[in-house]
């Protein structure tokens, strides 16, 4: 069953009148297997706030979805529905965010800033979808990663890696501080490369149609550790 499937299935209740944002509500605490629908429904969700234009999916909307999921063919109807309901909920971005917050964190997953890290990557795609951040998208993004609890350094840590001509410091990126020791760089860029593995983002809620989030950031993972290693060691 495709994620698509699954999530229509998740979102019959839409049917009835319930709100988008309701849909939410009833997947806190459900079982892992559900999560990558929440996952993905939280990226749509929060994508469709950050969309300027009302009406449907624009080209280069549907472009920057597939950045992040691969749809299989017919799914694209699915994802377009669920972007557009996200459109006309009338529940704010930051209680979208804050629903995801509580959906992903319970006694069983205590700590997940990993998948927190993965959704606002994906917001990224999207709001990069026309190779322009805008301000309002920028202080949306800001926002929505300070609710999901993660600090300045990481959001920069993360803007760095998707934005062209963005500043990219090594430290930021590995999430060291500037002294830290050659040991202690090589133990962050070893746990980064771990974490960023497809099955362990599997694991934690991110569907298989959107492992292309971890490719770009190994790979400035990876410079980031080459670019330190030579000038720490040096």
């Amino acid at each position: 069953m495709s994620i698509w499937t699954r999530i229509s299935a998740a979102l019959a209740s839409l049917a009835k009148g319930e709100p988008l944002s309701v849909v939410f509500d009833h997947l806190v605490g459900a079982p892992d297997p559900e999560r990558s629908v929440g996952f993905t429904i939280a990226v749509i969700a929060l994508g469709a706030k950050l969309a300027k234009a009302d009406g449907q999916v624009t080209k280069d909307e549907v472009t920057a979805f597939r950045r992040v999921f691969t749809f299989p063919p017919g799914e694209e109807a699915n994802a377009a529905r669920v972007f557009n309901l996200a459109r006309q909920d009338v529940a704010g971005f930051d209680a979208y965010a804050r629903k995801i917050v509580t959906m992903f964190t319970d006694a069983d997953h205590p700590d997940n800033r990993d998948l927190f890290i993965d959704l606002i990557e994906g917001l990224f795609h999207i709001a990069l979808a026309d190779d322009i951040l805008h301000e309002s998208e920028e202080a949306f993004l800001a926002h929505t990663a300070e609710i999901f609890g993660l600090d300045q350094r990481c959001y920069l840590a993360i803007r760095a890696r998707l934005v062209e001509g963005a500043v990219r410091d090594p430290f930021d990126l590995l999430g060291v501080p500037h002294d830290a020791s050659l040991d202690q760089i090589r133990a962050a860029w070893k746990q980064a490369v771990k974490d960023n593995h497809p099955d362990v983002m599997i694991a934690r809620g991110v569907p298989p149609e959107a492992a292309v989030l971890a490719e770009r950031r190994l790979i400035a993972i990876n410079a980031a550790w080459e670019e330190l290693r030579h000038r720490v060691a040096a």
